[in-house]
């Protein structure tokens, strides 16, 4: 449901890995409107089209996705214009330096990078395209996994994971456990799932090891649309604390309200 004061219900303790809304936050759209991660120490890092280095943008990375954060090192998705061949992940280090690495495009990947997730074991790096898509994509962690460069340089793909059912629009994934990841998606249409800009669940067959790997897909709860201004809302960012339980879920509100983004925080209602 869109437009003004609507609502979704939270996730149902009988939906697997069931969420409860525990809490209500607010962000400056312009610094952290397309995702955060949450450090060990509890607090927050926010990421918006404003946090692009101008050294980035001037080489063409105009779009910044969902981070995330492992070992202390810093993961960033970006994405160039119309016609880019390859992608991007920039990886800052606990001592600040930053390092460059670049996937090329496969021949049928497209050009999105909507966010970034490094898997418990700090090994692999999850990613995903726009549109309709039954994979994510998997490389192996820059910087944490011995396989890549240390400085920076060519990443190429590792074993992707394979959805059971297409998912759509899929706006930024975080795992909750070695096998389960959280996925926003953006979808207003309820052609795949029944929700609208569904929050869904992938279970994984195993634990990535750079082999490919089927993943169960099942849908959990719609994000909450809830704004005084009525219109169309864009789910974004997602992020999971382990060490706190806490699941985080970005959404900007309709014109012209969208210069505030919402985070909407759950807790598990089982286990």
């Amino acid at each position: 449901m869109t437009g003004g004061g609507a609502s979704a219900a939270p996730g149902s303790p009988a939906s697997p890995g069931g969420w409860q809304e525990s809490g209500t936050s607010y962000v400056n759209s312009l610094t952290g409107s397309q995702g955060l991660a949450s450090r060990a120490d509890g607090s927050l890092l926010y990421r918006g089209l404003g946090s692009i280095p101008l050294g980035l943008r001037v080489k063409g990375w105009g779009h910044i996705g969902d981070p995330d954060i492992a070992n202390g090192h810093t993961f960033d998705a970006y994405q160039g214009g119309d016609g880019a061949s390859s992608k991007m992940f920039a990886v800052t280090a606990p001592d600040g330096k930053r390092h460059l690495y670049e996937h090329r495009l496969d021949a049928d990947e497209k050009l999105n990078n909507s966010f970034a997730a490094v898997s418990p074991d700090a090994r692999w790096l999850v990613s995903g395209e726009w549109g309709d898509q039954k994979r994510l994509q998997v490389f192996p962690a820059p910087l944490l996994n011995p396989s890549t460069p240390p400085g920076g340089g060519a990443l190429p793909q590792a074993g992707q994971i394979t959805l059971d059912k297409p998912v759509r629009d899929i706006q930024g994934c975080d795992f909750v456990s070695a096998t389960r990841l959280v996925c926003a998606s953006n979808d207003a249409s309820r052609e795949l799932f029944p929700e609208d800009r569904p929050v869904l669940q992938v279970d994984l067959a195993r634990a990535l090891d750079g082999r490919p790997v089927t993943g169960r897909v099942s849908s959990l709860f719609a994000v909450p649309q809830r704004s005084v201004c009525s219109g169309s809302f864009e789910t974004e960012g997602v992020d999971y604390d382990p060490a706190r339980r806490t699941l985080r879920i970005e959404v900007v509100p309709p014109v012209p309200c969208l210069v505030t983004t919402t985070v909407y925080t759950y807790k598990p209602t089982t286990g």
